[in-house]
């Protein structure tokens, strides 16, 4: 039956590498169960509503994608959305975080009708090839820095980045984890990624790196949630956002610095992964290009993450996006929609388990982040670096993806000068039109968040 469902030879896979992919994933993203709650939380949210509305979203958002797409990614409430969600909407533009909730709903109903318009999968075919290698090489430069930032083994303490000093345990661990996954990838061992996290969790017990985490229980959480669910029809939410009409420009700009963010984190992230692996096929190319309606993995993929992110803020979180994580499940192997339903079942279990599934530090993850950015980066071997026409623009489509913490800021960058390089060169009616509209709205966005 699984079989059948999820086409698993089709795709070159089976089911023990479907499993493991999920488990994969589930590891390297679970961290957002934790730092989630505690983010959001500053805003004024309950922990514990935030907490089961993290867990709810990424379990519906990523059953969609796996169910309705069978593709093998996971969504989850996005790091950088969420920070912006407080620091910038809530604590700098002095919105609650009802109307900030109120916002993302909004956000994910325009991303459903671009979705449903296809304007997003028209983006993705108006990017260059060459654009689109710098996007998956600069993803696993991302992905990488997210994990040598996350275990601090990189530190800006003095201004500049720089190696920490390798006096704490989890560096330890970290290193000892990142050689084991090395080895076992070099060996080539059946579920090198997941073998070294597991490994590396227990070898972090004896040096007080792996260890239980308190936090509040599932009965606790389930009393707390009705603040969030859907907070956003109550007093203060929808109704409020648009009843001073002075403050209207300003909501307006926040929902567009929503979507775009989460529009162009969700395409780098399946340009990125999916045409590597081949996960988007050119089969799957051709029906997307063909008739109405949803046709290909593409355009269900798509609309799955459109419609997580309005089904996140009713539940009570920021954006729910597509994780750049789930490249740790494609590099184990996942190619169907199985390994986002063993990632959902993950995620489920986990409200239950919660200490526990937060006791994988991450000094355990971080390796498992910084191997598959290694093998992301092939994908630059496809770029001319020997013509600066097409070499300038991957550089900074690449490189500004972890220089800024942002993959839609990576492809800004690169949209951007790819623009300046075709109009310096007079070629500037070979610029897509939707290429040119992106870029315009990134340059729009920058200037309206500098003046907010």
């Amino acid at each position: 039956m699984l079989e059948k469902f999820f086409k698993l030879k089709e795709n070159g896979t089976k089911l023990s590498t479907e499993i493991v992919a999920g488990l994969t994933t589930f590891f390297a993203m679970s961290y957002i169960i934790i730092v989630n709650p505690a983010i959001l939380s500053e805003s004024g949210m309950e922990w514990g509503a935030v907490f089961l509305a993290t867990i709810i979203a990424s379990i519906i958002g990523t059953l969609v994608m796996g169910l309705v797409a069978n593709v093998p990614y996971a969504q989850a409430p996005g790091m950088g959305l969420n920070a912006f969600f407080v620091y910038t909407v809530c604590f700098g533009l002095g919105f609650t975080w009802q109307q900030a909730l109120s916002m993302v709903f909004i956000c994910g109903v325009l991303n459903i009708i671009i979705t449903v318009t296809k304007v997003r999968k028209y983006i993705i075919k108006a990017i260059p090839e060459s654009l689109q290698n710098a996007i998956g090489g600069g993803i696993g430069i991302f992905i990488a820095y997210i994990g040598l930032l996350n275990v601090g083994i990189i530190n800006f303490g003095g201004g500049v980045p720089a190696l920490s000093t390798l006096d704490q345990p989890s560096f330890w661990v970290f290193l000892i984890g990142l050689a084991l996954i090395i080895v076992l990838l070099v060996l080539k061992v059946k579920g090198a990624v997941l073998i070294a996290i597991i490994a590396t969790t227990i070898i972090g017990i004896p040096f007080g790196v792996t260890t239980m985490q308190e936090s509040v229980s599932f009965s606790e959480a389930c009393a707390a949630l009705p603040t969030t669910f859907l907070a956003i029809f109550k007093e203060g939410g929808i109704s409020s956002l648009f009843s001073d009409a002075a403050k209207i420009p300003l909501v307006l700009i926040t929902i567009f610095s929503f979507s775009l963010s989460d529009t162009f984190d969700t395409i780098g992230t399946f340009i990125g992964t999916g045409r590597r692996s081949g996960i988007f096929s050119a089969e799957d190319e051709k029906a997307m290009e063909s008739g109405s309606g949803f046709k290909s993995k593409m355009d269900k993929a798509l609309f799955a993450d459109a419609t997580a992110t309005s089904i996140g803020a009713l539940i009570g979180t920021s954006n729910t996006t597509t994780y750049v994580e789930s490249a740790a499940g494609i590099g184990a192997g996942g190619r169907t929609g199985l390994t986002s339903v063993v990632v959902a079942i993950c995620f489920a279990i986990s409200a239950f388990l919660a200490t526990f599934v937060s006791a994988v530090p991450y000094a355990a993850t971080a390796p498992a982040l910084v191997a598959v950015g290694v093998m992301m980066m092939s994908a630059f071997k496809e770029i001319e670096w020997t013509d600066l026409d097409e070499a300038i623009p991957a550089f900074f489509a690449g490189v500004f993806m972890a220089l800024c913490y942002s993959i839609s800021y990576g492809i800004a960058a690169g949209f951007i000068f790819y623009c300046i390089v075709k109009i310096c060169k007079k070629q500037a009616k070979g610029i897509h039109p939707i290429l040119w509209v992106s870029t315009i709205l990134f340059i729009l966005n920058f200037v309206l968040l500098a003046l907010i």
